[in-house]
């Protein structure tokens, strides 16, 4: 019954008729077929021609640059990607084109088996706004299947040079506009970087300076040179690990840093590598600042190091740990260390003779000299210096004059071989050490007290205030200068 009424209806339409509903029917069909090849195995993936759209051209005047990015569909199956958002969406400075459509979101894009599709993305962005970020971020989000995938999208937010994974030779550096660093960069052997006052470097994240040839830094009290995360909003100001460090490998040597501010990385200046038969690298340092690090602010391998009026404070680990030997004198310096950001076990300063790899390897070496004068080691742990000498492993010379030190019983400062007009754990009296400023107060312990005869050879302080305007020198990298109108702290 049911065949005889279905023939019926067929032969009572007209023929025309009967073709077009043939011919929905066809394409209904083919729909079906063809949604059904779609896949919805989520382990099928993207795959991308970059995972990051770098646009690395240095930008001077305001900038409209389109780069392509390339999309493929590496299944034996078609799939169908659910959305392509750019994720700051209509705010972001980049802009996509998809199949012809601009916009900041794109839904139900397809893309057939073993194929590809060009996604081109556009940057629009005036480099010299200084109030742009240093480096202008945002991504590019794939969902497929249920898999979220992302392309990332950097771009320069002001007139910068970039200096972008490279090893370069010997060059000044000029002060005319920041230099960001992108990928790490190598100053090669033999080679000598010169960096003129108020030279300001950026440094990317897990981005780092590393020294085969000569560093030469040449700031000045008025234009310090200053190393820095990328990341400038306010909030990031303060913030440790944003960067890597200054890596000096061993070979290099000459090198200067005078008047440098170094804040906010992993470790602020490391001198010295392990497996090397090369001569570990020196440095003169001078009236620089290095804090905010996750690890150290200075560490060495057996480095040779003359430092004074410096200012080494708030680090995860040590404000200064100096390892496998070397020879180091430090005068009119503060190691200061109120890290906030977790909980610190280890001292602030550290002098070892050997270096334990891992369990796997010891390295030891010869600590020839270790001159600590006029300086201050404090900090918020009952002891902030550690002494580490292995018995066999190398000489172990050191000597603290006219310092003032957070010690416990461990440390005996009665063998005048070692130690000279010691002040144990007198407050020094920072006017603010949990807001990070190191300046005495005008009560301050550390005032008045230096040795005269130390402080000859560096009369000014790091901010150019003379020693010898009052009472005495004051121990540190500052110089108490009181001011008649000031009131009492």
């Amino acid at each position: 019954m049911k065949n005889r009424k279905s023939h019926n209806l067929n032969k009572s339409l007209p023929g025309s008729v009967q073709v077009v509903v043939l011919f929905v029917i066809v394409l209904v069909f083919a729909a079906g077929c063809q949604k059904e090849n779609f896949t919805n195995d989520p382990s099928v993936k993207l795959a991308f021609s970059v995972d990051t759209v770098m646009f690395d051209t240095v930008f001077t005047s305001i900038g409209t640059i389109t780069y392509e990015l390339m999309v493929y569909n590496p299944a034996k199956k078609d799939v169908m990607i659910s959305s392509i958002i750019v994720a700051k969406g209509p705010d972001s400075y980049f802009r996509v084109n998809v199949d012809g459509s601009s916009g900041s979101r794109f839904e139900d894009v397809p893309l057939r088996a073993g194929d590809s599709m060009y996604i081109f993305v556009e940057a629009t962005i005036d480099p010299l706004n200084m109030n742009n970020p240093m480096v202008v971020q945002d991504s590019l989000v794939f969902v497929t299947n249920g898999n979220i995938q992302d392309v990332d999208l950097v771009a320069w937010g002001q007139d910068v040079h970039i200096i972008n994974g490279e090893i370069i030779d010997s060059r000044t550096w000029i002060n005319d506009k920041p230099y960001l660093i992108y990928n790490s960069m190598l100053v090669d052997t033999l080679e000598t970087l010169t960096i003129d006052p108020g030279v300001r470097v950026y440094l990317h994240k897990g981005s780092s300076v590393y020294i085969s040839g000569t560093l030469v830094v040449n700031g000045t009290l008025e234009e310090p040179v200053s190393f820095l995360g990328d990341r400038l909003d306010e909030m990031y100001k303060d913030i440790p690990g944003q960067w890597g460090g200054i890596y000096f490998i061993n070979g290099s040597s000459g090198n200067i840093i005078n008047y440098a501010v170094i804040m906010n990385g992993v470790t602020g200046i490391h001198l010295g590598n392990f497996y090397s038969n090369d001569p570990a690298p020196n440095l003169q340092l001078s009236n620089t600042i290095i804090q905010h690090m996750t690890y150290a602010g200075l560490s060495t391998v057996g480095a040779t190091i003359s430092a004074f009026n410096c200012l080494i404070t708030d680090c995860a680990y040590f404000t200064t740990v100096l390892t496998t030997g070397g020879s180091y004198q430090f005068t009119q310096c503060t190691f200061a260390n109120y890290w906030g950001w977790s909980t610190r076990t280890t001292p602030s300063l550290v002098l070892s003779n050997y270096y334990n790899f891992n369990d796997t390897a010891l390295f030891v070496g010869d600590l020839e000299q270790a001159d600590f004068k006029n300086c201050i080691v404090y900090g918020n742990l009952e002891n902030e210096i550690v002494l580490d000498e292995m018995d066999g492993a190398g000489e172990f010379v050191f000597y603290f004059d006219h310092v003032l030190m957070k010690v416990d019983t461990s440390i005996h400062t009665s063998d005048p071989v070692f130690f000279n007009k010691i002040w144990k754990n007198e407050d020094p009296g920072f006017i603010s050490a949990y807001e990070h400023n190191y300046e005495l107060d005008t009560l301050a312990f550390a005032k008045d007290i230096a040795s005269p005869d130390i402080a000859t050879a560096f009369p000014l302080d790091i901010l150019g205030e003379s020693r010898f305007q009052d009472a005495g020198p004051d121990l540190g990298v500052y110089e108490r200068v009181e001011n008649e109108e000031e009131p009492l702290r």
